[in-house]
């Protein structure tokens, strides 16, 4: 077991050897994220209690991922993959169930409808062949599907700035394209395209936090 969680792992482009900074510019591209925490943190707070937490759950959330990622480019093993991945998968939910809940209004049982049907489309696409894209299809399809459908519910209901997440899936379209052109891009640049994929994530993040936090801080229409 320990020996599985100790083993080399390589999936981007800029790794050429299991050296600690084998990956610079994808370790160091993390600082997205911890930029994109720190501007959340400085945002006006949700007027009720639960608001509040939920907000600082999800920006706490951010900096988790950028130092989980950061320790992946770094450490390179599967112990570290895990550090990657988990943080990203328990923001997505943490995010749909907060939204669902605070912003929309559900009740609790409507929110983990939703919860437990965003774990049926991941699944499902999950099911993609991971070639597809570099497996970015496989891995953020259903990512991808939910902003954007959280995005023209929160454009329809004319909440604090409408506009928010669909901006947000759309930088996250970008990041996508970006992060699959990395093992392609390999041949004509050295370092691939993987940091884009970090920095346009610290965008998409900042952005969807926001989205919840601005409007749980205002006055309810």
């Amino acid at each position: 077991m320990t020996a599985s969680l100790l083993s080399p792992v390589d999936l981007y482009c800029e790794r050429l050897s299991t050296a600690f900074w084998a990956e610079p510019v994808n370790a160091l591209s993390n600082l997205a994220f911890l930029l994109a925490a720190y501007f959340l943190w400085r945002l006006p707070l949700p007027q009720e209690r639960g608001g509040v937490v939920m907000s600082r759950i999800l920006t706490l959330m951010v900096a988790v991922i950028g130092v989980g990622s950061f320790l992946f480019h770094t450490f390179a093993q599967r112990w570290a993959l895990f550090a990657d991945v988990i943080p990203i998968s328990l923001y997505q939910v943490l995010f749909l169930a907060f939204y669902v809940r605070q912003v929309a209004r559900c009740s609790w049982l409507v929110t983990m409808g939703w919860v437990l049907f965003f774990f049926v489309v991941t699944y499902g696409v999950g099911m993609l062949p991971d070639q597809w894209l570099n497996g970015s299809v496989a891995s953020y399809g259903s990512a991808w599907l939910f902003i954007g459908g959280l995005g023209v519910y929160h454009w329809r209901m004319r909440k604090v700035e409408p506009g928010i997440l669909l901006l947000a899936t759309g930088v996250f379209t970008l990041s996508l394209v970006l992060r699959s052109l990395d093992m392609v891009a390999c041949q004509y640049v050295s370092i691939g395209t993987h940091m884009f994929w970090h920095l346009l994530n610290g965008v998409v993040l900042y952005l969807t936090t926001r989205a919840f936090i601005l409007q749980t801080s205002g006055p309810r229409r």
